[in-house]
Parts: structure tokens; C-alpha cells; sequence
């Protein structure tokens, strides 16, 4: 009933643009850069990313060289985080329209055999919570046994929306 009556006093006042998304922050005042909560309302629609991977960072074609996608997770984070960044451009979105996300990350064997959280943060906070970008998403993030590349150390998957 309450999406029902904006919808109907946005018609009246002139205004059809579609509601944007609720998110709901975490309980207790915590500042961890996520939603709680995304609410979708009526009027917007759902673009499902594939998941994204580094970049290759090395020019030269068939290099063959370690750490052409970025040794260690931050730089991977990075990497992806502006490959999904590129990818929402080209479909009229950015990342303020991501409302949730999936991360998958390798062991570092740098880090005694578990997932780099810590890099993984450090990456994800360039992009997400900052004054310029202040929307949040809801995530989850994994640690898995590989990925589909040996030298990825991450891959990340969203979820955005856009108005009709």
C-alpha cells in the first residue's frame, strides 16, 4: 500500500521516476563499509554481472609471466573492482547502482594459506563507502579452494539496478 500511494502521488506531483533503492545500514552505528538490508521497490530493474577478474596488467600478449594480474589480493580487488566499474559504464550504470555483491577469494600463500580479508578491504574501500561513492551494497565474500585461473586471486560478482 505504501509503494502504491508514492507511485500515485508521484503522478500527481508530475514526477514518474521510479523509487530508488532502501539500504538499510548495519545495527549498533557500526561503520563496516555494507547494507544490512536492499529494498527494491516496483519500477527498477535488476542487472545480474557475471563474475569479473583481474585484469591482465602485462601489455605484451602470451608474456606468460607471474603476477600479470596482480601479486597479492588489493591490486586484484582493484583491478576487478574497475573492470565491474567499466562494464556498469557501458550499460548506463555505476557502481552506486550495485546493491549486492559476491566475492570469491583464493588462499594467499602469503598469508599462511587463508583468504587476504584484510586486501580484500583495503581494494573494496577505494570503491565503495568513500564521500564520492557512499552507496553500499549487501556482500558476501568466500574463500574458495581456486578459481579458474591459477594466478586470480579473486573474482566478484553484483547485482545492480537501473529505473525503467
Amino acid at each position: 500500500m505504501r509503494h502504491l500511494f508514492a507511485a500515485i502521488t508521484a503522478v500527481l506531483l508530475g514526477g514518474c521516476t521510479a523509487p530508488l533503492p532502501t539500504r538499510t545500514p548495519l545495527p549498533n552505528g557500526s561503520t563496516f563499509p555494507i547494507a544490512s538490508a536492499v529494498e527494491v521497490a516496483g519500477g527498477l530493474s535488476t542487472i545480474y554481472l557475471s563474475g569479473q577478474v583481474p585484469p591482465n596488467l602485462d601489455a605484451t600478449p602470451g608474456s606468460g609471466r607471474a603476477g600479470i594480474y596482480g601479486v597479492d589480493t588489493k591490486t586484484q580487488t582493484e583491478g576487478t573492482l574497475q573492470a565491474i566499474e567499466r562494464t556498469l559504464a557501458g550499460l548506463g550504470l555505476t557502481l552506486g547502482d550495485v546493491i549486492k555483491m559476491q566475492v570469491f577469494l583464493v588462499a594467499d600463500s602469503n598469508k599462511g594459506g587463508r583468504m587476504d580479508f584484510a586486501g580484500f578491504m583495503d581494494g573494496y574501500t577505494r570503491f565503495f563507502g568513500t564521500a564520492a561513492q557512499p552507496n553500499l551494497p549487501t556482500r558476501s565474500v568466500f574463500q574458495v579452494v581456486a578459481l579458474a585461473n591459477p594466478a586470480f586471486l579473486v573474482e566478484i560478482e553484483v547485482v545492480a539496478v537501473r529505473p525503467r
